[in-house]
């Protein structure tokens, strides 16, 4: 099974580069972040055109998370968000299972700043996904979890990790805490491939960072022992 992850930003704005992407690269299925869109607002048509289904959890202006799938893929069940959410929480969690693939789909709040009070949600949240890890799967089993994890883990993830240390999205804490949701059994399936440094998924906006080649690797695909070995 193909899976990819991509963090579109508003899938209104990138719907055409989202099904330029289907056409060419053909995923089974496709993990969305930062959508931007309600249920009602997102283009599932224009992927049903294209083949694909949508599992869509939404939220207007802010967040959100999706799953398009390829037709003949539907998902055994989806759930969307913590068993303990508030109905006005915000949409950074859907998970599904697609054949015998338990695909578990992320938009981990960014932190801001260190020491503020949006990086203590953050760190708080990735507790809770760990503990929401350790009830609903088993290591033993065929698990992904995949997104935009805003926290990038290693120097060769980083264009110059010195002046990112102690920074968010690459601070100790951050680390520590992504640790502990690696350690509930996954392995970086994207390390399994790709060894070398400079390999980015994220360049700001600013000052031109994509062109220079200045970016981190903080969006991540993860599995479990049988899911990695797949």
């Amino acid at each position: 099974m193909k899976v990819a992850t991509w963090n579109v930003n508003s899938i209104r704005t990138r719907r055409d580069h989202v099904l330029a992407f289907l056409d060419h690269a053909t995923p089974d299925v496709l993990a969305l972040q930062e959508t931007k869109a309600t249920v009602d607002q997102f283009p599932a048509q224009a992927f049903a055109d294209a083949g694909y289904g949508a599992a869509v959890s939404g939220q207007k202006t802010y967040n959100g998370v999706a799953f398009l799938y390829r037709n003949g893929l539907e998902p055994a069940w989806v759930t969307r968000g913590f068993p303990d959410d508030e109905d006005d929480a915000p949409a950074r969690l859907i998970a599904a299972r697609f054949g015998p693939l338990n695909l578990v789909n992320i938009y981990l709040p960014n932190g801001s700043e260190v020491g503020s009070e949006k990086y203590d949600y953050k760190l708080a949240w990735m507790q809770r996904l760990r503990d929401w890890l350790d009830h609903e799967f088993d290591p033993e089993e065929p698990v992904a979890l995949v997104g935009d994890f805003n926290v990038a883990t290693e120097d060769r993830d980083v264009y110059d990790p010195d002046a990112f240390r102690d920074r968010v999205l690459f601070s100790e804490p951050e680390k520590e805490a992504l640790e502990g949701i690696r350690a509930w059994g996954f392995s970086d399936c994207f390390r399994r491939h790709h060894d070398e440094a400079g390999l980015y998924s994220w360049w700001d906006y600013r000052m031109n960072q994509f062109r220079r080649g200045n970016g981190l690797r903080i969006d991540h695909v993860w599995g479990s022992a049988p899911a990695a070995a797949a």
